[in-house]
């Protein structure tokens, strides 16, 4: 049974797969690794087109200097917090950005930090706070460095935005059952109307009961 970590060995596999045309999976086959063990590796250093083995491997290295000792068990946290953002809908370098925010004691990093501590381009990690940015996940707070954090309002801004894909859909259905009347259709679309009325009423009520619970007063936003 292989270790968790890819050897120099496997790297130039991998390589030498992309380079026939391989998929990620017929990769992963022959070197006995899960699918997505492949995939993170190439995507993490290049891509498929630009992937060479031996600077994924000194790539590998010179991430494991720059992240600071600490409990395993807390890095495979990260890791497994990121991986469960990503299969709830969230890209992965944002996904990562957000479980590094989330698990540091620090009141913010700034983009250096976060490119050390992920061992990726300034431009990745730029990319993923303007993506966490939109979704209102992530505050920026300016000064030299500028510093990225998560402040206390971030899960009432997320249930808001829920909030709001209910009231749309809402919206729609009733268009949808006015112009379609009684019809099975029509009786389709307001009954879709109704159920995104009452779970975005409820879903709004909750969240503003359970903001004034969490969010401890003199701490919002900062």
């Amino acid at each position: 049974m292989p270790g968790s970590r890819l050897t120099e060995d496997d790297r130039r596999a991998v390589a030498a797969g992309l380079a026939a045309g391989s998929t990620y999976a017929e990769i992963a086959r022959r070197l006995g690794r899960p699918t997505s063990t492949v995939s993170r590796e190439v995507l993490r250093n290049g891509g498929p087109d630009a992937y060479r083995a031996e600077r994924a491997h000194e790539a590998t290295r010179e991430r494991g200097r720059r992240v600071p000792a600490g409990p395993p068990a807390v890095a495979g946290f990260e890791e497994q917090f990121a991986t469960m953002m990503v299969h709830t809908g969230l890209p992965r370098m944002p996904a990562r950005v957000l479980a590094a925010l989330l698990t540091r004691d620090e009141s913010g990093l700034p983009a250096a930090d976060l490119v050390r501590h992920l061992g990726v381009s300034p431009a990745s990690v730029s990319k993923a706070v303007g993506y966490l940015e939109r979704l209102q996940l992530l505050t920026r707070a300016r000064g030299r460095p500028e510093r990225y954090f998560v402040d206390d309002d971030v899960w009432y801004r997320a249930s808001r935005g829920a909030v709001e894909v209910c009231e749309a859909w809402a919206a729609t259905g009733h268009y949808g059952a006015g112009l379609l009347g009684g019809t099975p259709a029509g009786r389709r679309l307001a009954g879709m109307a109704g159920y995104f009325d009452h779970v975005g009423a409820d879903l709004a009520r909750a969240a503003e009961h359970w903001r004034h619970v969490f969010t401890r007063p003199g701490e919002q936003g900062s």
